[in-house]
């Protein structure tokens, strides 16, 4: 790790205490996997993040210097659809009351994480870091898109009032080991993955909903990790900052990795019936690339291949 250029830390052998919340997730997974000494982990099993008393419960004990906060209420369309006063307002109660738990002990610095989908619905391409606020975001997820953009707005206040060092990042589309593999609300990759294992386990077709012609930037969680602790020990802007290549493959060629590697025989279609979504959503990187014009994320191809092998391995004991 310390030969790792991202997460050199120069001359400071002190290392700080870090608290990682939603340590379960996927990106919180992955953060373990880089074993930071000094690091307590929480999962939703170890607190109610929801209830103020709760978590200064646990930063009066923990006395962290600094925070990766991951911990949110996500879901697919389905669920933002039917539930978004609880997407919002679970959300809002855990951004706040980590955020304001960090303050009264002195959380030296403080990383949380947005969603593209807060982006407005109708914004110019690609979306930069100052577009956020630009319009509405699109219907399907309002209710927690603007949970998310509100953790931005509370950042950017602390800073200005009380001159804490919180910062945001915005990720693309995340995938990875220990993602949620759901068929019903899991993104695309996890739910690819899932749909051609069981297709291939049962001799059926594979169906794969909408054209496939759709451009996503897909982004390692491993690659998250790594950037979350770059961020921490360089980044200080109150602006947020994108996390992505920028480089953008359709979800036919997403497909035919995935196929490739599970060594699937079957016949695939495309159903174009199907709702494709939005044809691409092409972020802006260029920020991230002043920062570390040298940072090599992981090609897909190589992403998918660890990610199925992390399913296959663990199957069925995942999360779907």
């Amino acid at each position: 790790m310390a030969e790792d250029p991202v997460l050199c830390r120069g001359g400071d052998l002190k290392m700080p205490r870090t608290l990682v919340t939603g340590a379960g997730g996927m990106v919180g997974y992955a953060v373990r996997k880089l074993d930071y000494p000094d690091t307590v982990y929480l999962t939703r099993n170890d607190a109610d993040l929801t209830d103020l008393n709760t978590v200064k419960e646990v930063f009066n004990s923990i006395r962290p210097d600094r925070v990766i906060h991951l911990a949110a209420v996500v879901g697919g369309v389905a669920r933002n659809t039917a539930h978004p006063g609880e997407f919002f307002l679970h959300n809002v109660q855990i951004n706040t009351n980590v955020l304001e738990a960090a303050r009264l002990y002195k959380v030296k610095k403080l990383i949380s994480f947005m969603s593209t989908c807060a982006f407005p619905e109708k914004c110019s391409y690609p979306m930069n870091e100052k577009d956020i606020h630009n319009g509405q975001p699109h219907p399907s997820s309002f209710a927690y898109s603007y949970a998310k953009r509100m953790l931005e707005v509370q950042s950017s206040a602390y800073r200005k009032e009380w001159n804490c060092d919180y910062i945001v990042a915005i990720p693309t589309n995340i995938y990875g080991p220990n993602d949620n593999f759901s068929l019903k609300d899991g993104h695309v990759i996890p739910s690819l993955i899932h749909k051609c294992f069981l297709a291939k386990n049962s001799g059926s077709k594979l169906e794969i909903w909408g054209s496939g012609e759709p451009l996503r930037e897909f982004v390692l969680s491993d690659d998250i990790a790594r950037l979350t602790f770059w961020a921490l020990e360089n980044y200080s802007e109150s602006s947020p900052i994108i996390f992505s290549s920028g480089e953008e493959i359709s979800i036919k060629e997403t497909m035919r990795h995935i196929t490739k590697k599970m060594g699937y025989m079957g016949k695939a279609f495309f159903d174009s019936s199907k709702p494709d979504g939005q044809t691409r959503k092409p972020s802006d990187p260029s920020k991230l690339r002043k920062y570390l014009p040298g940072f090599k994320f992981t090609p897909i191809k190589t992403g998918i291949e660890k990610t199925i092998d992390w399913f296959i391995s663990n199957y069925p004991k995942i999360r779907m």
